[in-house]
This record gives C-alpha cells, sequence and structure tokens, in this order.
C-alpha cells in the first residue's frame, strides 16, 4: 500500500516535469504531463480519506467521485478535469498526437 506522501512525492515530480517541457515548448507533453500530476494527487487524496489502494483507473472524473471529492468541486474545476482528461491517452497515439498538438500550440 503506497501512502499518500508516495503519491504527492511523485505528483510534485510529474509537475516540475511538466514545468520543464513548458520551458522547451513540448505542450502535448506539459498537458500529459498535469494530468499525471492531477491523477496521483486524486490518489493520494483517496489514501488520505481511509482507502487502502486507490483505484486503478486513470480517469480523474472517477478517482474524484470514489474519494468523495467530486461534490467539493465547482463547475470551473469539473470543466478541468474534463478538458485535461483526454491529455493522458488521446496525446500516446498517432492518429490524435498531431490534432492535440496543434490545439495546444495554440
Amino acid at each position: 500500500m503506497a501512502s499518500k506522501e508516495y503519491w504527492l512525492d511523485i505528483a510534485e515530480y510529474d509537475l516540475a516535469t511538466a514545468k520543464a517541457m513548458m520551458y522547451t515548448k513540448r505542450y502535448l507533453y506539459v498537458g500529459f504531463m498535469c494530468h499525471q500530476c492531477i491523477e496521483k494527487t486524486l490518489k493520494g487524496y483517496c489514501v488520505s480519506v481511509g482507502m487502502a489502494n486507490p483505484p486503478y483507473t486513470h480517469n480523474l472524473i472517477m478517482l474524484a467521485k470514489k474519494g468523495g471529492l467530486i461534490d467539493e468541486l465547482d463547475e470551473v474545476q469539473l470543466d478541468f478535469l474534463d478538458f485535461i482528461q483526454p491529455l493522458n491517452i488521446e496525446a500516446r497515439y498517432p492518429e490524435t498526437k498531431q490534432r492535440l498538438r496543434s490545439f495546444l500550440d495554440g
């Protein structure tokens, strides 16, 4: 069983990686690493509220629901989770990678 501190430590590492990617303008990977950071933070939250093991999922909304956090999020936060959700999986596949890159590069 991983502790809350474990999840938060790797979330911080992912955030630092996202910042490094931002500096080099690798925006597709900024989004991917931000998703990873949020996912691991939510998993840390799940552990902090007594879950022995957080759900094995990359779905941010599901993690917020399982941890009982979903009702605490406002509309802007929920919209952001919906926005960043596809950056985890879709950023890895060639058919969507270029579309996402174009969108993120502005």
